[in-house]
C-alpha cells in the first residue's frame, strides 16, 4: 500500500526521466523523420479515459497519414499505415512520446492500457475498476499475450493487476516489456483486438 500511494511515483518519475535522458537522440531522429514520412505533425494526440475515468491527452509518433478519398473522408486505416509506421509498431517506437505523459502524471509506467473513450459505455461494472488507477505505458496484459487475448482476458489482467500492485510486481513487468519489445514478441498490432469492443458488445445487445 505504501509503494501504490507514494513510492510507485517515484518510480515513474526517476525511469520516465532516465528514459527520456538516454533515449533522446532517437526522439529527435524520429521527430525529424516522422515530420518527413508524415508531411507534417510527426505526433498522434488523442484523448483518452485516464484515472476515475477523466480524459487527458495521450501522445505517439504518429504510424498512419491523414490521406482521404475524393469526399474528404479518411482512407481506411490499413490504406494509411505506411511502411515507418509499421517499423515504429513493430518495434513500439510509437509508443516512446507516452514517457511524456508519465512526467505530467496521466500515466504510470505500469497499469491498464488506455483505451478509447468509446469504450467506456460498453464496460461491465466491474471492468471500469480498470480506471481505480492510473492508466500504464505497459501492463499484465502486455506481458501474457497483448492482442492474442479476447477483451474479457486483457481485463481480466487488468483487474488482477490492480489488486496486486507491488515494487516487484511492477519491476517484472517492466523487464518482461523490455524482453518482449527486444524479440518482438506479440506487438506491431497496435492497441485494439481485430475486433473493436463497442462492435462486439454492441452486437451482443450489451
Amino acid at each position: 500500500m505504501i509503494y501504490k500511494l507514494y513510492f510507485k511515483r517515484v518510480l515513474d518519475l526517476l525511469i520516465a526521466i532516465c528514459a527520456i535522458l538516454i533515449l533522446s537522440p532517437i526522439f529527435l531522429f524520429l521527430i525529424v523523420i516522422g515530420t518527413i514520412k508524415m508531411k507534417g505533425n510527426p505526433f498522434f494526440i488523442q484523448m483518452r479515459p485516464g484515472k476515475e475515468e477523466k480524459l487527458f491527452r495521450i501522445i505517439k509518433f504518429r504510424t498512419m497519414t491523414n490521406e482521404k478519398d475524393v469526399n474528404g473522408e479518411l482512407l481506411p486505416d490499413n490504406n494509411r499505415l505506411i511502411p515507418y509506421g509499421r517499423f515504429l509498431r513493430s518495434t513500439s517506437l510509437d509508443e516512446l512520446p507516452e514517457l511524456f505523459n508519465i512526467l505530467k502524471g496521466d500515466m504510470s509506467l505500469v497499469g491498464p492500457r488506455p483505451l478509447s473513450k468509446k469504450y467506456i459505455p460498453f464496460y461491465t461494472i466491474k471492468e471500469h475498476h480498470r480506471h481505480d488507477v492510473l492508466p500504464g505505458l505497459t501492463g499484465l496484459a502486455q506481458v501474457n499475450g497483448r492482442n492474442s487475448l479476447t477483451w474479457e482476458e486483457k481485463f481480466e489482467y487488468d483487474l488482477q493487476y490492480i489488486q496486486s500492485i507491488s515494487f516487484k510486481n511492477d519491476l517484472r513487468i517492466i523487464y518482461l516489456t523490455i524482453k518482449k519489445v527486444l524479440i518482438r514478441d506479440g506487438i506491431g498490432q497496435g492497441e485494439e483486438a481485430p475486433i473493436s469492443l463497442h462492435i462486439i458488445r454492441k452486437d451482443m445487445g450489451k
